[in-house]
């Protein structure tokens, strides 16, 4: 072989690599890709709206609520179930102690209460499904319409008035000028990322995701982390709920409802980030980010509702396609 021979193979192999890599890094790292190019867009739709200081504490304050959901259904999600009552649960519980704080109990006892609800809605997910084996999405599709109904029942099917206005501080208050659901958003975050990453627990729930056969083989109590997982998902929507009530200054039979749609997109969308297809706080944050800012920028530039709604379907297609690929490529 001569070496002009070999000339066309050493130049065109770094261009193989180099598209190579870029197909890798936009593989892995498509939401991060899909999160920056939204900015970029809207930034340049509207140039003086979209990056100034209001607007980014806007998109912020409007995701928090969704982030603490969301990160709750991580969990599940992280043992291979989830859960379609977040939002639903989340509803009741801010009608529970809504409807306590208007009949006169104190605003820590109702908060208390609204908190033991959605708790409860989660240890029944996880009976239902961790020890009488039924099927994630049959058990939490009916807790879901048991639970919206029961929605319907605390509120009377209207839309409830009149909580002291010492308990809108924890939705409406801006200490620093920064609304307070983003502390409890990031707190909600950084507590179950910690948990996840550091704890024998979090690493028990990944096991279980993993292979559930294996994680028990390995001496892991499979009931009782899957029950764990889904216990931690109620008291996460529960805590959404009565921001969400303190935020609105009211409380609805379906406040929440949607907030089950969102929060499993994120975290679809989060799953694309690892190499594993793995749900995962970090990922669902981002995901987070991009139905906030693509929520956000649509209303600035004036985009309708309905359309809305096509395009976050169209997301939660698009995030469960490239998780379900991922993972069979790992």
């Amino acid at each position: 072989m001569t070496k002009t021979d070999t000339l066309p193979a050493t130049t065109t192999a770094p261009r193989v690599r180099e598209r190579a890599s870029i197909s890798q890094l936009f593989w892995q790292g498509g939401t991060i890709v899909a999160l920056i190019v939204l900015i970029a867009f809207f930034t340049a739709m509207r140039p003086d709206v979209f990056l100034s200081f209001g607007n980014m504490r806007n998109i912020l304050e409007q995701i928090a609520i969704l982030t603490i959901i969301a990160v709750g259904q991580t969990v599940v999600m992280v043992v291979g179930d989830f859960d379609l009552s977040v939002g639903t649960n989340a509803t009741l519980s801010g009608a529970t102690a809504a409807s306590l704080m208007i009949g006169g109990t104190p605003i820590p006892l109702a908060i208390v209460a609204g908190l033991c609800v959605g708790l409860l809605v989660g240890v029944v997910n996880g009976l239902l499904v961790a020890f009488l084996q039924l099927s994630a999405f049959v058990a939490t599709l009916a807790t879901m319409t048991t639970v919206g109904g029961l929605a319907f029942i605390a509120t009377s099917g209207t839309t409830l008035y009149g909580m002291p206005e010492d308990f809108f501080w924890i939705g409406q208050g801006r200490p620093m000028g920064i609304p307070m659901p983003i502390f409890f958003a990031v707190a909600a975050a950084i507590i179950l990322w910690l948990v996840l990453r550091f704890t024998t627990l979090g690493r028990r729930w990944y096991a279980v995701g993993g292979n559930a056969e294996v994680a028990r083989l390995s001496g892991v109590n499979v009931r009782w982390t899957r029950f764990l997982a889904f216990a931690v998902a109620g008291l996460a929507s529960a805590i959404g709920g009565i921001i969400l009530v303190s935020r609105l200054g009211s409380a609805s039979s379906a406040s929440g409802n949607n907030y089950m749609m969102l929060a499993v997109a994120a975290v679809f969308l989060g799953m694309t980030i690892l190499k594993s297809g793995q749900a995962n706080v970090g990922g669902t944050l981002v995901g987070v980010g991009i139905i906030g800012v693509m929520s956000n920028g649509l209303n600035i530039i004036g985009v309708n509702t309905y359309i809305q709604q096509v395009l976050t379907g169209l997301i939660i297609i698009a995030a469960v396609t490239l998780s379900a690929l991922k993972a069979r490529k790992s």
